[in-house]
């Protein structure tokens, strides 16, 4: 079977920061195995963003493949108010204030702060708790007024000015679109970036109202941070088109030793929905600071790999350390290294989907089939929507899949798909050997055949129909007859 030898299945999403977001550090990046880039909009101008997007569309240029842009809205990020520039300490057993006001930079003390969320005030309760700056604070509230609420510090420390506040315990009713985001959204698909992650997502209704939104424009990932999303998980799979499980938050408002399990079975929901999935978050933590990961980290990285994730994410490690590069290419190595074990096929074939009764998922599954046996050097699919890639990527089949689009965005889209490598190409005709010839051709470029390897191809007759996978064919690269095996 033929394959380059630095091609790993699973993708990796680096996100670009002040230290990685020049033309070069990003020619770098995909050198080194990035296939996509995270821009986070809780962060930079829009000014900024533009100037890095160009640059990753030249990059995109000069190495002829596609690679896909994630734009990540902020969120209805909860934060205190203003406090003294180098905080306050919070004592265990103390009394803290927090008052609803108007005025957010209104400054407060050791004493209490404002707190600029009637919607916390709404639904907050007796005897529940408030977390702060990532789950490193803990007040227990004591009793509330319509504006004013008092709580006694569970877990102390230095509270800082503006820091992060979670409340797990209740649903907390706010728009999963601040009007940041919208303003951050429309920049975004002005500028056609492939897929947009919606943080601090709650329930379906979510997605449902980025999606009047969005119009078609982009795909959405629905990042599970919050346990009402873990709780609603399955509609929120059904109604969004990938999912990020963002493991920072989550591992606040949920009890960490509850997240692996949470990690594995939204992986295999997902899988089984037929929906790409990120693992994110300080999967290379060390790295921002040192050149080489800890064994925990590289272990943690194969973890997600076995448990049948699509995607692997670098966050401050590629976009604010000092080893962006390195970062990228450890993790690398680490999916290469791991996608070679035997257990690691045995465990994506231990989770085998159920398969449903339509002719393009017969027409998929019969390919992966085939590529097996025949041990073909890859699955080439001809797929206008990108549908019929994602259905083969879905199976997880034994060999690389080489998706062929018309369309750029479905090209750039399919960068997070396990295992694919799409290529824009032109439209088929409706030659059998046209089709034949393009696959060939494809496959010989990406270095995933030589002359004499065994092609499996998917495509839909008539050509250039969305929506119709109902050919299966074999050639071999380099024949010109194809050999017998058409399947209508």
């Amino acid at each position: 079977m033929t394959q380059p030898a630095s091609y790993h299945l699973t993708k990796i999403v680096a996100t670009l920061g002040p230290a990685s977001d020049s033309k070069e550090m990003i020619g770098q990046l995909v050198d080194a195995g990035a296939d996509l880039f995270r821009l986070n909009f809780s962060h930079g101008t829009h000014e900024r963003h533009e100037m890095v997007l160009r640059l990753i569309r030249k990059v995109e240029e000069e190495k002829d493949r596609p690679i896909g842009v994630i734009a990540d809205l902020q969120g209805p990020k909860l934060r205190v108010g203003a406090l003294p520039e180098g905080g306050v300490p919070l004592v265990p057993g103390e009394e803290f204030i927090l008052r609803l006001g108007d005025d957010p930079d209104e400054e407060g003390d050791e004493h209490g702060c404002c707190l600029p969320h009637p919607e916390i005030f709404k639904v907050a309760e007796e005897g529940t708790e408030l977390l702060l700056d990532d789950g490193r604070l803990a007040l227990r509230i004591t009793s509330k007024g319509a504006e004013t609420m008092t709580t006694e510090v569970v877990t102390g420390g230095l509270l800082k000015p503006r820091k992060g506040l979670n409340y797990p315990a209740r649903y907390v009713p706010v728009s999963a679109l601040t009007p940041k985001d919208r303003e951050d959204l429309e920049f975004a698909l002005e500028r056609e970036v492939d897929w947009v992650a919606l943080s601090f997502v709650q329930q379906a209704a979510d997605i449902e109202e980025a999606k009047k939104l969005v119009a078609g424009r982009a795909s959405l990932i629905a990042k599970i941070e919050k346990p009402q999303a873990v709780e609603n998980f399955d509609s929120i799979v059904a109604a969004t088109d990938a999912v990020m499980v963002a493991r920072g938050d989550l591992g606040v408002e949920i009890a960490p030793e509850r997240v692996p399990a949470l990690q594995k079975q939204m992986i295999n929901k997902c899988r089984a929905a037929g929906r790409p999935v990120i693992v994110a978050t300080q999967m290379l933590e060390s790295m921002t600071e040192a050149s080489r990961p800890t064994r925990a980290e590289t272990t943690d990285v194969a973890t997600a790999l076995y448990d049948g994730t699509d995607a692997v994410m670098l966050s401050a490690e590629s976009a604010s350390g000092k080893y962006p590069r390195e970062a990228v290419e450890f993790m690398r190595r680490i999916l290469i290294s791991t996608e070679a074990d035997p257990e690691y096929r045995r465990s994506l074939e231990r989770a085998r989907l159920d398969l449903d009764d339509s002719a393009p998922v017969a027409i998929v599954a019969a390919a992966c089939r085939v590529a097996e046996v025949l041990k073909a050097s890859a699955i080439v699919s001809f797929s206008k929507t990108g549908k019929t890639t994602l259905r083969a990527s879905q199976q997880r089949p034994v060999c690389p899949l080489l998706g062929l689009s018309p369309l750029q965005r479905t090209a750039r889209m399919a960068t997070l798909c396990w295992g694919v490598r799409n290529i824009q190409a032109p439209d088929l005709s409706s030659d059998d050997d046209d089709m034949v010839a393009r696959a060939s051709e494809a496959a010989l470029k990406s270095g995933f055949a030589a002359p004499g390897d065994t092609l499996a191809i998917t495509a839909g007759v008539p050509f250039g129909v969305p929506g119709r996978t109902n050919l299966l064919r074999l050639a071999v690269v380099g024949e010109k007859e194809p050999e017998p095996g058409q399947v209508k």
